[in-house]
């Protein structure tokens, strides 16, 4: 199915479906504290920097959202997602000039998972970056493959078939559209939490001090019942995208 991709800004009629669109994220992941410096700025700062994605009936099926940002240098930064979300809006409060992108997510609707969609908003959003003279995007991509929170992200990352290709099947979608694996972003997601937080996001107890599995999270969360907090270190991939 071939979508057809709006940006926010030439159609902001679409905010309210885009919006209501429902995701597959874990409860967990909508809690980091840099995020909604993004997503509560999207409309007012980003709309040129937004993609929504209808299906033939016109149902939003997919969104992509990237930010413009301040770089200096070539070198990707370790706080990967909080770093361009963070400097980006900086950036547009001080009215810099940006000399990078970042895509910050690409979401399909659950039941439109697996269809080919990601791909088609991926292209979409590094053609946007092209044309707003960006001669790079680049990703701190969340491998949705990575099931072994135990295993440390630049095994997984750099894992790759008998074809070459990542073993990742979101990496895999970044490499065939020409993305390359730059590095691994360690620290690019903080998300901590009181331990009713982290009961309340996970069903799980969080009653003893160590590390706690939590289902869809790269790696462990630490808990610290003495102090009643968890603290979630989210580990990304860089990946660069010529336009």
């Amino acid at each position: 199915m071939e979508l057809t991709i709006s940006v926010l800004a030439d159609d902001p009629a679409l905010a309210g479906a885009m919006w209501e669109m429902p995701n597959s994220w874990p409860e967990f992941m909508r809690h980091d504290p840099i995020g909604g410096l993004f997503y509560g700025n999207v409309e007012a700062r980003f709309a040129d920097y937004v993609l929504v994605g209808r299906d033939e009936t016109g149902e939003v099926v997919g969104t992509a959202y990237s930010i413009p940002f301040v770089l200096d240098g070539d070198d990707l930064p370790d706080n990967g997602w909080d770093f361009v979300i963070r400097n980006g809006l900086l950036t547009s409060i001080h009215g810099d000039r940006p000399d990078a992108i970042s895509a910050v997510e690409i979401a399909v609707r659950p039941d439109r998972q697996g269809t080919g969609l990601s791909a088609q908003l991926l292209v979409a959003m590094r053609d946007n970056a092209a044309r707003h003279g960006f001669a790079e995007l680049v990703a701190p991509v969340r491998p949705s493959g990575k099931t072994d929170p135990h295993q440390p992200m630049s095994q997984h990352a750099f894992a790759v078939r008998d074809d070459g290709l990542p073993l990742d099947p979101w990496l895999r979608v970044h490499v065939r559209a020409g993305g390359r694996i730059d590095r691994v972003a360690p620290r690019s997601m903080c998300i901590p939490g009181t331990l009713d937080e982290w009961r309340s996001w996970t069903g799980l107890p969080f009653d003893q001090t160590g590390p706690v599995v939590v289902p869809k999270a790269l790696a462990p969360v630490w808990c610290d019942t003495e102090h009643g907090t968890a603290t979630y270190v989210e580990p990304n991939v860089w990946v660069r995208h010529r336009t």
